[in-house]
């Protein structure tokens, strides 16, 4: 976060994720003592205080998911499977970058290799990546200048410095995206800043948006909870922005899937036929159609004017007649086809199909 005193002298403090908050909302709430583990998602306006860079919003909406309780390598691959398939339904094409930064004792060690390795190197790299050099060396290798980039490229890699059990983690991580046919490459350069980030951290890229290609980010926090508070609880989870994801769907023309269409409309005259209509049109949405009726009072004409509107596939009217009867004419608005059908949910199931 960042803290600044704005024009009427009030300070102001401003997050730059969501992920604190969901840990926060976790302890206050005892959701540690609801059934784990426990899946969430969450949208939230984020900051930075950073001069943007291309693609970059100083405010924008973050969408969020988190996998609470759980400390299997099969919860870090189901994340980022549903991160993948989120991105793939919107008609993107991203490429999974995987590495593991490890627990704290084996990142103490990787560190020191990091200061050891940067440090003839320091005075040529820029101001930002020498305050990182003290403050969390781990940061050199996330920087963007290309004076800087010439150096990280042949740093040590973290995962030569591994214990067994991060190790061991980081290899089960990769064979349940292979079971899951989910194509990956290891990157020793994705790491994260925050010291609550352990083992696996991963970034879905893309080329369309520049260099500034990460589309979703994330990975396990097995600290986080513990460190604000609450009890040693393990965590994994991923953060995309919204308005970055609307940026790369216009920069390559991918098409935002359609609203799902309405399968039925009733139109209906009388308010016994209305009723008898009500009825059906809640049963049948429990059965996962998408159903609508008349709440205006519209005439007939009128009625079916909307269901053509809102692109109905199917229309059934309903008078005294179709009471009487039992029996009403299923119509496929598209190619003017009719269909009997009698006035019962299942009936009426069968005929569109």
């Amino acid at each position: 976060m960042y803290t600044f005193l704005d024009k009427g002298d009030r300070s102001i403090t401003l997050k730059p994720e969501g992920t604190a908050g969901v840990a926060r909302s976790f302890i206050e709430n005892g959701l540690s003592n609801t059934a784990l583990p426990l899946k969430m998602y969450y949208i939230t306006p984020v900051f930075r205080y950073e001069r943007p860079q291309a693609g970059r919003l100083r405010e924008h909406h973050q969408f969020g998911v988190e996998f609470y309780g759980s400390n299997k390598p099969s919860a870090d691959a189901e994340v980022m499977l549903v991160a993948n398939q989120l991105l793939n339904s919107l008609g993107l094409q991203v490429k999974l970058n995987i590495n593991s930064m490890g627990c704290p004792k084996c990142r103490a060690e990787y560190n020191k290799a990091l200061k050891e390795y940067f440090k003839d190197k320091l005075e040529n790299m820029c101001p930002t990546c020498q305050v990182r050099y003290e403050k969390n060396p781990l940061r050199l290798l996330d920087c963007k200048e290309e004076k800087c980039k010439q150096y990280t490229q042949n740093a040590p890699k973290i995962t030569d410095y591994l214990c067994q059990e991060c190790s061991e983690h980081f290899e089960s991580v990769k064979n349940y995206l292979q079971l899951a046919g989910l194509d990956y490459t290891v990157n020793p350069l994705i790491v994260r800043g925050l010291d609550y980030y352990t083992k696996t951290v991963f970034e879905f890229v893309t080329v369309a948006l520049g260099t500034q290609g990460t589309v979703c980010g994330g990975g396990r926090y097995d600290g986080l909870v513990e460190q604000i508070g609450g009890n040693s609880t393990p965590c994994v989870g991923f953060g995309m922005g919204i308005e970055r994801v609307l940026m790369l769907i216009e920069a390559t023309g991918a098409q935002i899937p359609s609203e799902k269409q309405v399968d039925l409309y009733f139109a209906t005259y009388g308010e016994p036929a209305y009723q008898k209509a009500f009825a059906l049109a809640m049963q049948l949405r429990k059965q996962g159609l998408k159903v609508e009726l008349d709440h205006l009072g519209r005439s007939i004409k009128a009625q079916f004017k909307y269901a053509d509107k809102i692109k109905a596939k199917y229309v059934i009217t309903i008078g005294d007649n179709e009471l009487e009867t039992n029996s009403v004419v299923v119509k496929e608005m598209q190619t003017g086809n009719q269909t009997t059908a009698e006035l019962t949910k299942d009936s009426i199931i069968n005929a569109l199909n």
